[in-house]
């Protein structure tokens, strides 16, 4: 397991925004432990804080844009993705206007800048949100499509597509985000001389220029037009007279475009909320696709907010039944935890697999066998007391007793043939023996039961 990360110290950046023209200024800060990314608009009276979601994503034309409760981020996708590739968990993110600076149309200044002061590890686990079955969205008018097939780390393959002579197919891969920085991460917006005008009348780009954007000319324009359309973005003139690219700097990769269609899409992705876990292709993906990808994630992440562990049998536990036995006190018929198969400081993942030759199923029920919510709970908690045991020295001296049961649920019922998961995590530093901790119970990949528990651990006389 992974411990979330935040920044070591904060770091700002200043420039004007793409489509304002303001000059903004943004500041990184470390953040708390599974609070995300977030924005606050410290130039308005009551400092508004805007989560970084996708359900909070109000407008997806040329940029994402955040809003709640009438209060707006825009731009927002290529700091995101810097944050998230340097696989930065919590970051409080504080801005003097409605837009964040464009820099150069890249990532690269934020990943710069990130990589200069550093991350630092915090006290929980980072959860990720793993992809266990094919996810696809696709939008038949404009040919894009967004497929996230199951993969145990991060990748991208982006193929895009225009009818243009100068930028027709191209294609771009991110195989792990530790590539994000040298290869994605430099590479920057574009744009088309002929999408120009509209896009003002828009009320858009109005931050845009040669420096900050790559410029596309494959359609000729007369060099009156152009002019025109300079004054119009306040840029100077400039002498176009064959078809390519017209921005100042050289471009980078015969391929920045793809790259930086990936890098947009890293950047929405963050808007999950969690770390993903699997392997994107991306057909033609735009902010608007993106989004949609990132909200049908966000709400099974809301609808239920811990995934149920991966459970393969034919892994070697880190605690058999022997091992259990010597830890706790429990025997037949109450002894209700298999073995485990993840343990960490702050988590640990237990098995029970229901059996129809269990005691309790002869009067609970005799001919509609269930298991007993009690015993869903005792399972759970017995799990817990193998975590807590772990922050002591000859845990076999100790005995763990709970002293309070929370906010129980039960979900779904558990029948013989079912393999139950428990999960627990800390929700409080164990101080003079006693602890809180978050229980789930998972049969496949639902949730059961759950329940918070309070329990000491006291050496044994």
């Amino acid at each position: 397991m992974a411990n979330q990360l935040t920044l070591q110290k904060d770091f700002s950046v200043s420039g004007k925004g793409l489509h304002t023209g303001l000059h903004i200024t943004a500041r990184f800060c470390p953040a708390e432990p599974n609070t995300g990314y977030r924005f606050v608009r410290i130039d308005l009276e009551d400092k508004p804080i805007v989560e970084a979601f996708a359900e909070n994503v109000h407008q997806t034309e040329r940029g994402t844009v955040l809003e709640k409760g009438g209060v707006q981020i825009s731009t927002i996708e290529h700091a995101l993705a810097a944050l998230y590739a340097a696989e930065i968990d919590n970051c409080l993110i504080e801005i003097d206007g409605p837009e964040m600076p464009i820099l150069d149309g890249s990532a690269i200044q934020f990943v710069h800048a990130i990589q200069e002061v550093g991350s630092v590890q915090q006290v929980y686990d980072k959860q990720f949100y793993v992809v266990r079955n094919r996810i696809e969205v696709s939008d038949p008018e404009s040919g894009a499509s967004l497929i996230i097939l199951p993969y145990d780390g991060f990748s991208i393959t982006t193929l895009i597509s225009y009818k243009s002579s100068i930028l027709s197919n191209q294609f771009a891969r991110l195989n792990q985000l530790s590539d994000f920085g040298k290869d994605i991460a430099d590479s920057r917006t574009f744009v088309f001389v002929r999408e120009v005008e509209q896009l003002l009348q828009h009320n858009l780009i109005k931050g845009g220029d040669l420096d900050n954007a790559l410029v596309i000319y494959d359609q000729e324009i007369p060099q009156e037009k152009l002019n025109s359309i300079a004054d119009a973005m306040n840029i100077p003139h400039k002498l176009v007279n064959q078809l390519g690219y017209i921005n100042n700097k050289p471009i980078l990769y015969d391929n920045e475009p793809a790259r930086h269609k990936l890098m947009d899409l890293v950047g929405d992705i963050a808007l999950i909320g969690k770390p993903l876990k699997g392997h994107i292709i991306a057909t033609r993906p735009g902010h608007k696709i993106n989004n949609q990808l990132a909200r049908m994630i966000r709400k099974e992440v809301k609808r239920q907010e811990v995934q149920a562990p991966i459970y393969n049998p034919e892994v070697a536990p880190i605690m058999d039944n022997v091992r259990i036995k010597q830890l706790l006190p429990h025997r037949w018929p109450i002894q209700m935890v298999d073995k485990i198969i993840e343990l960490s400081d702050r988590h640990i993942v237990g098995v029970k697999n229901v059996t129809g030759n269990e005691e309790i199923f002869m009067g609970h029920f005799p001919e509609e066998p269930v298991m007993p919510g009690v015993l869903q709970i005792e399972a759970m908690a017995q799990t817990g007391g193998l975590l807590i045991l772990k922050s002591v020295p000859d845990p076999e001296k100790y005995s763990t007793y709970f002293m309070k049961i929370d906010n129980v649920k039960f979900r779904h019922k558990v029948v013989p043939g079912d393999t139950l998961i428990f999960r627990l995590d800390l929700m409080t530093e164990i101080r003079r023996g006693i602890v809180t901790m978050k229980g789930y119970a998972f049969v496949a990949d639902k949730i059961v039961s759950e329940a918070e528990f309070m329990a000491q651990i006291i050496k044994n006389k």
